[in-house]
């Protein structure tokens, strides 16, 4: 896969929101407020100071996106201890994705202003924060708020440190195409929501305080990693004036709407296969499949997240239209074994539909995440990237939402097969809307 190199931030021209230059405002305004497009000076740093904290950043991305999942295993033991129905369980999953896309609308673009690095340390310790919530406060409303903390945090992060990898990757790399860096943040999201789970799994499995422990653990690693990232260099030119705030806006360039939307959608989709093993899973193998074991629930939540960064990892340089049309067989097939797994019912049968769903989700993820970067306007990259991973994260849990509300009316089986059906025909749709809306020569050229 190759990819357009970008110039360095610094010889960008300023590309405003709405991608035709400067505002009426900003032409009346006059001279004293295009100061504020004159950035201040970045420390000095080595390529290899640059390199070296683009892998801390990356395990501090991985390890935040893995502390959202944590909880995945340890739903079922909140289930028993509380009576918990299967609508309680995806609506407290559902405020973790509240937390996310309120905090993308409000906060997941101004780290383009501020600097990666100030809007990254804070979204680690935010999580954090919710660990000691998970600890102290166990019950339904302490379960509820910090979900929602945990997803201001994601909702900090994704954007945020998506490009900051894609930055210290061409500061470190600077004559290097930008695969290293794409492969490495679509690894850490998707790798990291799956070593949450298993990790959690097995210390519910093999350790004591099961409702406690792997709080403890990701806490105090998330803590280490703050200030490891705190220490890393800033890639990200502040002004001299800073822009006055605004919520995210819901606006694209006109050059590159049908992309970024396209993109938007199919991202959507593919997170709505994710979100059935990070809430209802466990669930469904207790139930469905009579296997109440911890480590297998982290386990089956992990190989479906795993086979999505390894699909990644694998095809880091198949072109990106090349890779979008092969995922779709992959994850119609593995949605397809996912509920012929519950109607059998075949615990193997339902894992390989799971790492399959996964593989084929992560290359439709992936896919679709290059598309919307690459065409990106470089001032205005963590803002667009919000708008690409709010409608992420709507698919993460509105879907969930319907699927576990119906699984009170009716069995796991019905349910599980009609969302199949549905999810993989929004997959289909989407995939085709991406490949279609770079067809553009130039677009199709800065995407293969």
């Amino acid at each position: 896969m190759s990819y357009a190199v970008q110039q360095p931030l610094a010889q960008q021209p300023a590309v405003h929101e709405s991608g035709l230059g400067e505002t009426p405002e900003e032409q009346a305004a006059g001279p004293e407020l295009s100061m504020a497009a004159v950035p201040t000076a970045l420390p000095r740093q080595s390529p290899r100071a640059h390199g070296t904290a683009f892998w801390f950043v990356a395990a501090a991305f991985l390890l935040n996106m893995a502390f959202s999942a944590v909880p995945t295993p340890i739903y079922v033991l909140y289930q028993r201890r509380d009576h918990f129905s299967n609508i309680v369980v995806t609506l407290v999953f559902a405020a973790y994705a509240i937390g996310v896309v309120v905090s993308l609308f409000l906060a997941g673009h101004v780290s383009d202003w501020i600097g990666r690095r100030r809007v990254f340390v804070p979204a680690l310790l935010i999580n954090a924060v919710s660990a000691l919530v998970f600890i102290f406060e166990p019950s339904l409303p302490g379960l509820v708020i910090a979900r929602i903390i945990s997803g201001v945090s994601v909702g900090l992060t994704t954007a945020t440190a998506t490009a900051y990898l894609s930055e210290l990757h061409a500061k470190a790399r600077p004559s290097a195409g930008r695969r290293r860096a794409d492969v490495v943040a679509t690894a850490s999201n998707l790798g990291g929501i799956g070593v949450g789970p298993l990790a959690a799994g097995l210390l519910l499995q093999f350790a004591p305080y099961p409702l406690s422990l792997s709080y403890i653990v990701f806490g105090a690693a998330l803590v280490v990693l703050a200030v490891v990232v705190a220490l890393s260099p800033e890639t990200r030119e502040s002004p001299l004036v800073r822009p006055k705030y605004r919520p995210q806006r819901i606006a694209v360039p006109k050059a590159q709407r049908a992309v970024v939307l396209a993109a938007t959608m199919a991202g959507l989709a593919s997170f709505a296969v994710y979100g059935v093993f990070n809430s209802l899973v466990p669930s469904f193998l207790a139930t469905t499949l009579h296997d109440t074991s911890h480590a297998l629930a982290g386990a089956v939540a992990f190989s479906a997240f795993a086979g999505g960064a390894v699909a990644q990892i694998a095809q880091a340089r198949v072109p990106n239209s090349l890779l979008l049309r092969r995922s779709v067989p992959m994850l119609v097939v593995g949605l397809a074994l996912l509920a012929g797994g519950m109607w059998a019912p075949s615990l193997p049968i339902f894992i390989v539909g799971g790492v399959l769903s996964g593989a084929g989700g992560g290359m439709v993820f992936k896919g679709a995440l290059v598309a919307a970067v690459t065409v990106a306007p470089p001032e205005s990259r963590a803002e667009t990237l919000s708008l690409f991973f709010l409608g992420a994260y709507l698919g993460l849990s509105v879907p969930v939402i319907g699927l576990g509300v119906a699984t009170e009316y009716f069995s796991a089986r019905n349910t599980m097969l009609v969302f199949v059906v549905v999810v993989a025909v929004a997959i289909a749709g989407s995939v085709r809307a991406v490949r279609a809306s770079t067809k553009d020569p130039e677009l199709a050229a800065a995407v293969s």
